[in-house]
């Protein structure tokens, strides 16, 4: 299942959703809709008395509505209820309120611009764009994570090719390649930079994102060469492809005395990045 989290806008009011491609529909986050249909400053507690005075909206919530991970304001993940466009509808007819009516417009407005997405690609990756810039990310960052993202794509497509299955065969070898590059699982790297159940990739520095990319461009050329058939073929040759960025980040190091994987993430770079350009138009201003 692919999930992209993003915030939508309604009359600048920030909606946590989430865009299912395997069910292809939103969803929203139940807390973030009563906020803005009501105005309440404590919506959590809106929701709860909500459920106490309509117990079928209770039961309707508790039995339809999943409670998936989104970001909070702190940048965290945190469990969150959510529902989709159907769901929501039944919700808005226990608010009275004024801004029934133009919330289910825009609703309609944010499917359809997921449908036009699907037709005119460069939406989507305009869409990730603006969502990371939000963020804080820089713009130099924001461009090695979308071309990860393609690269990303082209691999696990390959995988596809052979049959492999989104889930644990996925997982299993996207380990394998950090394992082989970084000396690190998944698990061990997000832990090596003190992260929960944050991505990953998201809080990787512009360096480490270039040596993942290497690692999964080189699987994937190697898989098409060689037409791997068992599920241990793969494997293989996913070592073999993170080996390639092993090799790369040894010498970078040897070259620099400095290690490539960091325990900053990607935004705590950034901030150093702008101190150096700062710094170094500064020199060259006292120059002139």
């Amino acid at each position: 299942m692919v999930k992209q989290e993003t915030i939508k806008v309604f009359e600048e009011k920030r909606i946590r959703t989430l865009w299912d491609d395997e069910q292809e529909k939103w969803y929203f986050s139940v807390v973030d809709v009563v906020q803005v249909l009501t105005g309440s400053v404590n919506p959590t507690d809106y929701l709860k008395k909500m459920r106490k005075r309509d117990p079928e909206l209770g039961k309707f919530l508790g039995t339809n509505c999943p409670q998936v991970a989104m970001l909070t304001e702190t940048g965290k993940r945190r469990i969150t209820l959510a529902a989709d466009t159907t769901q929501i509808l039944r919700i808005i007819q226990s608010i009275p309120s004024q801004k029934a009516e133009p919330f289910k417009l825009w609703m309609a407005q944010v499917a359809s611009e997921r449908l036009d997405q699907y037709q005119d690609p460069e939406l989507s990756i305009n869409q990730a764009m603006h969502d990371y810039k939000r963020l804080g990310y820089s713009d130099k960052w924001i461009n090695q994570r979308l071309k990860s993202i393609e690269v990303r794509k082209e691999l696990t497509d390959e995988w596809k090719r052979h049959g492999l299955q989104e889930g644990v065969h996925f997982a299993t070898l996207t380990d394998v390649i950090y394992k082989s590059w970084s000396d690190m699982t998944a698990r061990e790297y997000k832990k090596f930079k003190g992260l929960k159940k944050e991505n990953l990739r998201d809080n990787m520095t512009n360096k480490e994102l270039v040596l993942n990319m290497l690692a999964e461009i080189s699987t994937k050329e190697i898989s098409e060469n060689s037409e791997p058939v068992t599920f241990d073929d793969h494997v293989d040759i996913a070592s073999q492809g993170g080996e390639v960025a092993r090799n790369a980040r040894l010498e970078l190091e040897a070259k620099t005395g400095k290690p490539v994987i960091s325990a900053l993430n990607s935004r705590s770079e950034y901030q150093n990045d702008e101190l150096f350009i700062k710094e170094s138009n500064n020199s060259k201003e006292g120059r002139k």
